[in-house]
């Protein structure tokens, strides 16, 4: 059985809604028959450096997952964005959500300053515009949490018994998900008789994409 941990985020300033932390409760809710045979465990980070530095190992050390998809959401984005690499940098600008701020820069002095994704970036990409989505790769996690978050996973990848895939995804804001971040024929905008939110639109491409790391491994 295949371990898959989900990781989202709550609120930050500029950011009073987080729609990574309902993502993150759907995608362990509703379970894909490709996913039956799999074990999801989901987990909504504080979104500070220290609730990151603390929950992250517990996480890893206790499920011991083959799959790490953490979720973030980009305030300016109209659509998915699958990272294809975490940055050694992290912004002494910006408070995280406890008002902490950091002096230092690099995450890991003297480290290459870019890191590669662990996905296969077509695969998962494909599975994405599968569900519904167009989604865009992006060389730029930014220097906040998110990116903090991919890189500190990533350095657990690469220790053995560590995980295999390790993919970051951004979302936008549910309000931003406009028919570009939207694939030209959709799934249809009622289901049951109810309407298809921009939240049911991503927890349906997120499971596509879920199936195909599984499937990659």
């Amino acid at each position: 059985m295949t371990t898959l941990l989900i990781t989202g985020f709550g609120r930050f300033p500029g950011a009073p809604s987080n729609p990574t932390a309902a993502i993150v409760r759907d995608l362990i809710r509703r379970r894909r028959p490709a996913l039956a045979g799999h074990r999801l465990v989901g987990h909504v980070f504080e979104t500070r450096w220290d609730a990151v530095d603390h929950d992250l190992p517990m996480l890893l050390g206790r499920e011991r997952p083959e799959v790490v998809v953490l979720l973030g959401v980009a305030t300016r984005a109209d659509r998915v964005r699958l990272e294809l690499f975490a940055r050694n940098r992290r912004t002494i600008l910006f408070p995280d959500a406890g008002g902490t701020r950091n002096d230092v820069i690099r995450i890991a002095p003297g480290a290459p300053f870019f890191r590669p994704g662990r996905f296969p970036a077509p695969r998962l990409a494909a599975a994405l515009r599968q569900g519904g989505l167009v989604p865009a790769l992006s060389r730029n996690a930014g220097g906040y949490l998110c990116n903090y978050a991919y890189w500190r996973a990533l350095d657990a990848a690469q220790v053995p018994g560590g995980p295999r895939l390790v993919v970051f995804v951004h979302v936008p804001p549910l309000h931003r998900l406009r028919d570009g971040g939207m694939s030209p024929s959709p799934p249809s905008r009622h289901q049951g008789g109810r309407l298809v939110t921009a939240h049911d639109r991503l927890v349906t491409g997120l499971e596509h994409l879920l199936v195909a790391a599984v499937a990659r491994l």
